[in-house]
Order: structure tokens, then sequence, then C-alpha cells
């Protein structure tokens, strides 16, 4: 086996649990899309252009004929503004991507497979082949999914009761888990969860999204800051 294919199969296998992780919220999303009349194939198109489970949900939530499309713009931009931060610290770890790759690689990122290529990046280099095994599998995955749920979807029921909804806050414990520095990691988790479950309580979505990660960098930047105390 190639170098080339052992890494892109390294990045398929890595991405297995995640892809796992958001069948019940794709199935959701596919359903909820189809109660607000959204045909399957409206849905795959969505899902095939936009890719963020988060902004898709809320332009469903919002979704009505004809559509409000400054409404919808703003709440999507809000929350898919995290994807900032996500590239500015990404990008760096792509240093054998080319051009062309690198463009490519910043549409398909996604929470999961930005957490995953972070946490790649910090044991080994970060290879094209290995990303993109990862978002083929994940993209290929929520296409498949959703539109199985503007299908299927109202027959699950309530994802809640068999526990579904937690499979990704289970997923993203675990990557966390696997990111853990000490204090620095201690204080931005606490700092954006603390902030990000404030700001949905007083202010509601989809304001807690972009408030919880700037909360995070702050917390982050200060507890990584060195003393600025003079040595005895």
């Amino acid at each position: 086996m190639s170098p080339a294919l052992s890494e892109f199969r390294a990045g398929i296998i890595a991405i297995i649990p995640a892809s796992i992780a958001a069948l019940p919220f794709g199935l959701l999303f596919g359903a909820v899309a189809a109660a607000k009349g959204l045909t399957p194939l409206e849905v795959l198109l969505m899902s095939l252009m936009v890719f963020a489970g988060g902004a898709q949900f809320a332009a469903v939530d919002q979704w009505t004929a004809p559509a409000a499309i400054g409404s919808l713009a703003f709440a999507t931009l809000l929350i898919n503004a995290r994807h900032i931060m996500m590239g500015a610290s990404l990008t760096p770890k792509t240093g054998a991507f080319s051009a062309p790759q690198r463009y490519l690689a910043m549409f398909f990122m996604a929470d999961e497979n930005w957490a995953m290529a972070e946490r790649r990046a910090a044991a080994a280099p970060l290879t094209p082949a290995y990303y993109f095994g990862m978002v083929a599998l994940f993209y290929l995955n929520w296409q498949a999914v959703t539109v199985a749920g503007a299908f299927v979807g109202p027959l699950l029921g309530d994802p809640a009761r068999l526990g579904a909804d937690f499979a990704f806050t289970a997923i993203f414990i675990g990557l966390i888990a696997g990111f853990w520095k000490g204090r620095v990691t201690l204080a931005t988790i606490v700092a954006s969860a603390g902030v990000s479950a404030l700001v949905k309580i007083t202010a509601g979505a989809p304001w807690h999204v972009p408030a919880g990660a700037i909360a995070g960098i702050v917390a982050a930047y200060w507890a990584a800051e060195p003393s600025k105390e003079p040595r005895t």
C-alpha cells in the first residue's frame, strides 16, 4: 500500500466514531426539513452546499415561505463565525497542502474533522491524504443520513428517548480529553462552557456560539500568558 493510500485509510478510520455520532442528528435534520416542506432533493442540495449541521438546523428552524433570507443569513453567519477561528488555527498545520488543497480543505472543514486534524497535527504531520480521507467519509455520510432522514425521519420519533441527542456531546468530550494540556485547557473549557450557557439562557441562540468561542480564546490567552512578575 502506498504511503498516500495508507494515510487516506488512516483518516477514514479516525473519523468513523464521529460519523456514527452524526447519524441521529442527520436523520433528525432530514425529518425536520421535510416537515418544513423541503423535498429530499432540496435537503440533499442544502447538505452538499452548506455542510454545517448547526447552520442547517438554524436555517430550517426559521424556514418560512417565502424564506426570510436576511434573517437566515444572519443566523447562519453567527453560528458559523467559529469557522474563522478554526480555519486560522488549522492553516499553519497545512504546510504539506497545495493552495487549492488548502482552500478545498477549508470548505469541507466541520467541527469533528477540524478537531481530529488538530489532534493528528499535534502528534504527526497533517497530510492531505489523511485529511481528505476524514472528510470524504464524514461528508458523504452527512449527505446520506440527511436524505434518509427526509424519507424515514418522521418514523423515528424523538431521538432523545434513546439518548441519541447526547451523541455529539459525548464525541466532543472525548476529543477535548485528547487535547488536555493542564490549566490552559481547563480555563478554556470552563470559560467557553460557562459563557455559552449563560448567553444561551439570557439571549438565546445563536448568540451563545460566538460568545462561547470568544470567551474560550480570551481564557486560553490569559491562562497561557507567562507571568510578568520578576523572578527572585
